[in-house]
């Protein structure tokens, strides 16, 4: 037994003949992955460098609370009279949280300026690469 067609004398070859499809430039693929890789590692390597750079920030400010803690405390254990040496805690503590809030500000713009610097790195590629994805659809519908 047999069936008829079911599209009857519909073409399909000639059908998918006039249908295009864009050709892909493999090696423009290529070149914009690459640029995408290399603007990751310029990224990275800059966030690396500063996190570094806090971190040893960090690792000074450590060591500069440690000499003054211990500065202040031979003092308060000198001779003198308790409500002078009150008077003294209570004057190198303001000093402390200052200190630390100007060092907490210093961290923290330390790290905006660096999270600013590499969104602009990145969001810089990102435009180039839409640039690049509207060209080759350009290019494609020619």
């Amino acid at each position: 037994m047999t069936t008829a067609n079911p599209f009857g004398t519909f073409d399909f070859t000639k059908f998918m003949g006039d249908f295009k499809v864009p050709a892909f430039d493999v090696d423009k693929i290529m070149t914009a992955q690459k640029k995408n890789i290399e603007t990751l590692a310029s990224a990275n390597k800059l966030a690396t460098e500063a996190a570094q750079g806090l971190f040893e920030r960090q690792a000074a400010i450590v060591r500069e609370n440690i000499e003054e803690l211990t500065a202040a405390t031979q003092e308060m254990l000198a001779a003198g009279e308790p409500k002078d040496k009150v008077a003294r805690h209570a004057e190198l503590t303001r000093e402390g949280v200052e200190r630390a809030v100007v060092n907490l500000k210093e961290l923290n713009e330390s790290v905006a300026k660096t999270n600013g610097a590499v969104f602009e790195i990145l969001n810089k590629r990102f435009v180039e690469g839409l640039d690049e994805v509207k060209g080759l659809v350009k290019n494609g519908k020619k």
